[in-house]
């Protein structure tokens, strides 16, 4: 008797999804209505399946029969309702009373069969009239660095917005040079930020400021409706105020800087967004401005915690009434403790160790400013750390060598032995714990300009085998060991700013 295979249903298209759009049924102070201007002649750049497989996508559907008429809104999807959102924001710390989405398009959302919900936002789709003389579009570059940074900052575990596609076009966009226009579908839970209170609050429009954090604690907070309204809001702004510490406390950990941390690039949820002039440390440079428009920096690597707690303030004063002033100042003394504790426990997981000392600091800090000292490759060095065994030289070596100064880091590493001997730290069992902690590949700049230069003479497979390697950053991945190499002379030339 022949066995048949289990039956499996087809997985559905980009119609057959369960297409909402809950901020539609919001008042229309919330946004503008606008339809997407559709690009000519669009292709398929990048299609994630991993992203697919969270909205229920068949991870074959950006090959499938009006994928790309649906995204590119040359026609309705059922059940979607295109809207651009409205809010303000600190910029550079200069605050802007109107900004929203000037090049991007909320979709709608779709909720998964785990009940998850995913709004899809098209970043490239045209004008509206929150683009402030701008084009509404997207470039090719802009939208891969995209697509690939938020794949990576997933693979490291960070919170992020998602990509499920780029879409091509060869109709041309005039940034500081011609390029190519491009179309991002990025996905969130939601897209709400910061500037999103800021504006209503500076508008004296508390109805609908109460109405929008209703909102967000309806979909995005549920556990906080059995609070009662008294406290309720209280409780949610300092759950907004932890998880931005802690998200701040991962970016540092990775050596991320995300270059515009403005008020309307901050998630209310504690996602990474808005992606564009980023940055992973090569050499270890605290002061590191990936920003080239970062004229002050502001921005710097090392000024990110502080921002987050800044933005967070910002935040916090434009929910007045809705959370007094002592459960804001409450929740904003606590940001500091958060971050600390976090950051803590990332370096401690960094360095293999289990328990804690109070010289753990010392440790840490010495071995950063060895590092800074030599311009020693962040990732690298923590990478060669990860196998370092005390009963082994050649893993010393592989270590020291990623430093200049060796007898500084044969005296730190004596040090670091000695703290391991004091917990009886095992070195199989670290091993393989710092080799799931410390990534062997990030996303350097060097590497996304790559994939673009290769990507403008219609090549994407560079786009591929970064995606591969970015969503298991941990892995040995040999085929691709020069991923993981310092970066070439050539990449000190790359700028990225406001634009990128």
């Amino acid at each position: 008797m022949i066995e048949l295979p289990p039956y499996l249903p087809p997985m559905p298209a980009l119609d057959d999804l369960n297409w909402t759009n809950s901020f539609a049924r919001l008042p229309e102070a919330f946004y503008q209505r606008v339809r997407p201007i559709p690009l000519p002649d669009p292709y398929v750049v990048a299609f994630n399946p991993d992203a697919a497989a969270l909205i229920g996508l068949d991870p074959d559907a950006g090959s499938a029969p009006g994928f790309l008429s649906g995204i590119n809104g040359s026609r309705d999807i059922p059940g979607t309702h295109h809207l651009a959102a409205i809010y303000a924001g600190h910029q550079f710390g200069t605050w802007v009373p109107q900004l929203g989405d000037g090049r991007a398009i909320l979709l709608g959302e779709v909720t998964n069969d785990r009940g998850e919900r995913w709004e899809l936002q098209l970043k490239g789709a045209g004008p509206t009239r929150f683009s402030r003389m701008g084009d509404g579009r997207a470039v090719l570059r802009s939208t891969i660095r995209e697509y690939l940074a938020s794949e990576a900052m997933h693979g490291l575990g960070i919170p992020t917005t998602r990509a499920l596609t780029i879409i091509g076009s060869d109709f041309p966009v005039y940034r500081e040079r011609t390029e190519t226009a491009a179309l991002l579908v990025r996905m969130a839970p939601t897209h709400v930020r910061f500037g999103s209170f800021e504006l209503f609050a500076a508008r004296r429009q508390h109805d609908e400021q109460r109405q929008l954090a209703e909102y967000v604690i309806a979909n995005h907070f549920p556990h906080l409706l059995a609070l009662p309204e008294t406290t309720r809001f209280g409780a949610w702004y300092a759950e907004v105020v932890d998880r931005t510490a802690r998200l701040m406390a991962q970016w540092t950990a990775v050596g991320f800087a995300h270059g515009v941390m403005n008020t309307d690039n901050m998630s209310i949820t504690g996602l990474t967004l808005d992606y564009g002039p980023y940055g992973w440390l090569d050499a270890y440079d605290p002061g590191y401005i990936c920003n080239h428009s970062d004229h002050t920096g502001r921005y710097a690597f090392d000024q990110q915690p502080m921002i987050g707690l800044w933005n967070c303030a910002r935040l916090g004063e434009a929910l007045h009434p809705l959370v007094s002033e002592d459960a804001a100042v409450a929740a904003l003394a606590r940001y500091r403790t958060t971050f600390e504790q976090a950051i803590g426990d990332a370096l401690r997981a960094k360095l293999g160790l289990t328990t804690i000392e109070p010289a753990d600091a010392a440790l840490v800090t010495t071995l950063l400013e060895l590092m800074q000292q030599d311009g020693a490759d962040y990732t690298r060095t923590f990478r060669a750390l990860s196998r370092f065994d005390p009963e082994h030289v050649a893993s010393r070596d592989a270590f020291t060598a990623e430093l200049r100064d060796h007898l500084a880091a044969d005296a730190w590493l004596g040090h670091y032995t000695a703290r391991l001997a004091r917990e009886g730290s095992d070195p199989s069992t670290r091993h393989a714990r710092m080799l799931r902690t410390n990534p062997k590949y990030v996303l350097r700049n060097w590497l996304a300009q790559d994939a673009i230069v290769n990507a403008e003479t219609r090549n994407y497979d560079r786009i591929t085998e970064l995606w591969q390697v970015l969503r298991a950053p941990n892995d040995e991945h040999p085929a691709y060991e020069h991923f993981a190499a310092r970066p070439p002379a050539w990449a000190a030339a790359i700028e990225v700013s406001c634009s990128s």
